[in-house]
């Protein structure tokens, strides 16, 4: 049965769409821009946002009671590939390594309210 998860510890979806949602052990977060949930502002630079985007998903996917070592799968949107290895270096600080989930990295022409980052994951419980 699908729930939906919702946190005011991250920011609300801006369209619609629910932060998660949960089905059969898995959960889907939906992209998360690094918006900062106490003010709805994007911190300035790569490295910043992705901190705030997966930041977002971590609290997205504690209130379904998981955490980051629970995630089998991201993508992340890039506005620009210049920033992989900036991007790179904080998005590893939220793994365990040797227990890093499946990845892809892609640029697209643009991201919603023109964000560096968009973090999205797939957890299950």
């Amino acid at each position: 049965m699908k729930k939906i998860v919702n946190t005011d510890k991250a920011p609300a979806a801006i369209g619609p769409y629910a932060q998660a949602v949960e089905i059969d052990g898995l959960v889907f977060t939906s992209g998360q821009l690094p918006i900062d949930p106490a003010t709805g502002a994007f911190p300035a630079g790569i490295a910043e946002q992705t901190r705030q985007s997966l930041t977002n998903v971590k609290s997205i996917l504690a209130q379904a009671g998981l955490s980051m070592d629970q995630v089998i799968k991201t993508t992340v949107f890039l506005s620009d590939m210049n920033n992989f290895g900036a991007m790179n270096e904080v998005y590893a600080t939220f793994f365990t390594e040797g227990n890093y989930p499946a990845r892809s990295a892609v640029e697209v022409a643009r991201l919603p309210k023109d964000a560096l980052v968009e973090i999205e994951a797939i957890a299950v419980k």
